[in-house]
């Protein structure tokens, strides 16, 4: 990754630049959507990591011969502004007076290196003006021939700034740096932020240059000497210090040109020796690669996670509707809606006394005596009709509601269900506000169908006798009653012999029309085609919270994407390095 590239290092260059991509892509895919303990560390690491590939590593990678760009940053009042003017030897940048300053950075080029500072290369995202602007989105270039070719200076807003916007902007730009000329003073050089962004710049081998700058004549000995052995725990002990005494600034804004000569001098010798410019790029930017590719794990964990939590909030919701829909099942099914008013209804429509105490001993004699039970009875029948269709309402509301309650209850147990219940819009504690109304509209659409099977079933019936006898809605009648007798195992006591022989008196109707194998065909029929609309009735309300969870657009599979992409990137730098130093080795 040099200037003088071997075309078998170019192809691996071309390789790694295609898995930078791959792995940005993977990084923006990795949301990490849900609040989890730890998580806004991980999203700023993820942030991180996506602005140092697209504003430094990829274009760095792209334009490897571009000029090497020095940013100098540093603590507010450390005289950054004053130093880029001075080692330019003209002001191109205006120092802060008032604080906090915001204005945009300010990149000084020579001339001849213009065409790489376009707007699709170093920084993307900023705008390129040519004049001083307040706007921190923009990107002042301004051309200068005191710069030497091959070097670009920036000047970055403060590292401590109280305005947010010059603190993100400051940290960007450092990561965009090539070298990063990191300025304090005697009486700033050891407070917490500057060395917070110094330790993450040794943990990625940037190159760092320091500048104790504004230092009295009797303070340089003891201060860069504490300064030196700071850098040195900190791993930066190969990271050139220079000091700047305390100086009396010019009229023009400019340090006596003997004050900043060694630093000036430095970088005009970087610039000047392509091998050892392309040694700086070389570091930093490897160094980049391997911080970036480390750290992808760490948000593949942080992934792994978010899809555990996912997991369990999907199965929390799906527990609490399987469990409703099955209470609606049984209770549908076991004798549980033949009490109350469908008993009632039912013994009204049937009449219980004589006929149930005859049902075990006499079923022959009954068939014939029930024409004469019912015939005439359509009201009844109807009412009957009327209390299924309540009862039945009532109980899919009461065990949607639960359902709700439920599934809220295990989500509000976690601080990630917790967000998303509080961003949901609705209260979906609660079965949703038009659940009845649908569930009127599905309650009553069944019956029609059931009174359809009826009709359909007995349509070469409908002169004989009993079918005339008992009507389409009351043979209806006694098919809802029959599905909801199955078992009979809910009910005890006297309630279970009067509910039982209830739905047994009900078959018994239905044979003497149908016969035995229709009324069990009937029957299955009806009982699938309720707990269909059942199923669509709870989907819908279980989609509720699923589709809170759809919507966080979680990838299955992210973390490992994370993770290959990173061991790709890992794979190709250790092959490039191995012939960079089978280059160095051989020369």
């Amino acid at each position: 990754m040099s200037e003088s590239s071997s075309p078998e290092t170019s192809i691996d260059s071309t390789q790694m630049l295609t898995a930078l991509v791959q792995l940005r892509g993977a990084l923006q895919g990795a949301t990490l959507p849900l609040e989890v303990p730890g998580v806004a560390e991980s999203r700023k690491a993820r942030a991180d990591m996506i602005a140092q590939l697209e504003d430094y590593v990829i274009p760095r990678l792209m334009t490897i011969e571009a000029p090497m760009l020095a940013v100098v940053g540093g603590s507010t009042g450390a005289g950054k502004s004053t130093l880029v003017n001075s080692l330019v030897g003209h002001r191109v940048t205006e120092p802060g007076v008032l604080r906090p300053t915001t204005r945009s950075p300010v990149l000084v080029h020579n001339p001849e290196d213009a065409q790489w500072f376009g707007q699709d290369r170093l920084l993307p995202e900023l705008e390129r003006v040519s004049s001083a602007t307040n706007d921190p989105h923009a990107l002042q270039l301004v051309p200068s021939e005191t710069v030497p070719a091959g070097l670009a200076i920036l000047d970055a807003p403060d590292i401590d700034s109280v305005e947010e916007a010059n603190r993100t902007l400051a940290a960007q730009l450092l990561a965009a740096a090539d070298l990063w000329l990191f300025v304090t003073s005697a009486a700033r050089y050891a407070d917490q932020v500057p060395w917070d962004f110094l330790r993450e710049a040794a943990e990625r081998s940037a190159a760092v240059a320091i500048v104790l700058d504004r230092t009295p004549d009797d303070a340089i000995e003891t201060v860069s000497t504490h300064l030196a052995r700071m850098l040195a725990s900190r791993g930066l002990k190969d990271s050139p210090l220079f000091t700047v005494t305390e100086e009396q600034i010019s009229e023009t804004g400019l340090l006596p040109v003997a004050a900043v000569a060694a630093i000036r001098g430095w970088l005009e010798s970087l610039a000047a020796d392509a091998e050892a410019r392309a040694g700086v790029v070389r570091q930093t930017l490897e160094g980049a690669i391997r911080t970036v590719a480390r750290r992808t794990h760490e948000v593949a964990d942080a992934e792994t996670e978010q899809a555990e939590v996912l997991r369990r909030l999907r199965e929390d919701v799906d527990k609490a509707y399987d469990a409703g829909v099955a209470g609606v099942t049984a209770a549908s099914a076991d004798g549980t809606l033949l009490r109350g008013e469908v008993l009632a209804r039912w013994q009204e429509f049937v009449g219980t006394g004589e006929l149930l105490r005859s049902l075990e001993t006499r079923v022959g004699w009954l068939r014939d005596r029930v024409v004469n039970a019912i015939k005439g009875k359509p009201q009844q029948a109807e009412r009957v009709t009327v209390a299924v269709e309540s009862g039945l309402e009532t109980l899919l509301l009461e065990h949607a509601e639960a359902a709700a309650e439920r599934a809220e209850a295990s989500w509000q147990s976690v601080a990630s269900g917790q967000a998303l219940l509080a961003d949901a819009g609705e209260d979906l504690g609660r079965a949703s506000r038009d659940f009845r109304r649908k569930t009127e509209r599905a309650v009553r659409d069944w019956q029609a169908d059931v009174l359809e099977m009826v009709r359909t079933e007995g349509a070469d019936k409908r002169s004989t006798a009993r079918f005339l006898a008992y009507g389409v809605n009351g043979l209806s009648v006694a098919l809802m009653v029959v599905v909801f007798a199955h078992t009979g195992g809910a009910l005890v006591g006297a309630e279970a012999g009067i509910a039982g022989g209830g739905a047994l008196l009900g078959q018994k109707l239905l044979e003497a029309v149908f016969g035995d194998q229709a009324v069990r065909t009937l029957a299955e029929r009806a009982r699938q085609d309720l707990e269909r609309r059942v199923d669509e009735l709870f989907e819908a309300e279980r989609r509720r919270y699923l589709d809170l969870l759809d919507s966080l657009k979680v990838t299955p599979g992210s973390a490992e994407t994370l993770r290959t992409c990173a061991r790709r990137v890992d794979d190709l730098r250790f092959a490039l390095l191995g012939r960079n130093e089978a280059d160095q080795s051989g020369s």
